[in-house]
């Protein structure tokens, strides 16, 4: 993972509590816990995923919810930090590589693996997504 650091002002506890919530994702998924999902965002936080966009941290979570007794019911999500770059200390944006598992897979297929960009803004000091935005990533 490359970074880049603005004058310093980044703490490498701040890298590392981002580079953490990819995991936290995962996590959340992993038990099909659409509270701690949710709780990764801002309270007004954004997500674009394909064909959905749900703002704020509420419909997230209710999203999520329902996604997981539906179409993201049995499966995992795999992310890896890419990149990692700062507007200022308190924000950020994370590049990241994954998909989603569905049950036995070990790597994602080319359907489901995505690259993806992470907003992170640092409230009241701990990080928080204010916005996630995946896309098909070319595979072949």
């Amino acid at each position: 993972m490359t970074t880049q650091t603005v004058e310093n002002t980044v703490t490498e506890a701040d890298k590392a509590h981002i580079a953490a919530l990819p995991q936290r994702i995962v996590e959340a998924w992993a038990a099909h816990d659409a509270d701690a999902f949710a709780e990764a965002f801002t309270p007004d936080g954004s997500m674009i995923i394909p064909g959905v966009f749900q703002k704020g941290r509420e419909a997230i979570r209710a999203f999520m919810a329902q996604a997981f007794e539906g179409p993201f019911k049995g499966t995992r999500v795999v992310g890896t930090p890419a990149d990692l770059r700062f507007a200022n200390s308190e924000s950020g944006i994370l590049i990241t590589q994954g998909g989603i598992l569905a049950p036995g897979e070990s790597e994602p297929s080319a359907e489901r693996a995505v690259n993806a960009s992470w907003v992170v803004v640092k409230r009241e000091g701990r990080w928080y997504l204010a916005a996630y935005q995946n896309s098909p990533r070319n595979v072949a």
